[in-house]
């Protein structure tokens, strides 16, 4: 995840994807769309790419899935390392939006490279929900 993440070596996200279908659950991947958690603007220009997209992409081409990139950031979006639950909880709130012309599908699946406490994936979720996603 990290040569994904800082290295940009983007080959990693065809090996993670192999391994997320490989061990996922029945039904997982059954009516629904993968939906990467997005960058701030700053971060993607200076990464080049982000880096759940291209973990979304991969697990299209292995299960034949749709990637809507229906979400993005739209606050300054200081990186998230180094803060514990409650400064992450704090930092995320309202900074995720749904784009305006990219509707939402009926029900998604969030895809984002590494899972910490589950906010930045919250915040995504709640602002799904709110546009009528399940």
């Amino acid at each position: 995840m990290a040569g994904l993440k800082y290295r940009g070596a983007v080959g990693i996200a065809e090996t993670m994807a192999a391994q997320v279908v490989t061990g996922a659950p029945a039904g997982l991947f059954e009516r629904v769309e993968l939906v990467p958690v997005p960058l701030s603007a700053r971060r993607r220009r200076r990464r080049g790419f982000n880096q759940a997209e291209r973990l979304a992409e991969a697990l299209a081409r292995r299960t034949g899935l749709r990637v809507n990139d229906c979400l993005e950031r739209t606050g300054a979006g200081r990186p998230q390392v180094g803060r514990d639950r409650t400064e992450r909880l704090a930092a995320i709130d309202g900074t995720i939006a749904v784009r305006l012309r990219a509707p939402p599908p009926p029900r998604a699946l969030l895809v984002d490279d590494v899972l910490t406490t589950g906010a930045t994936l919250g915040a995504c979720a709640a602002a799904l929900r709110a546009a009528g996603s399940r």
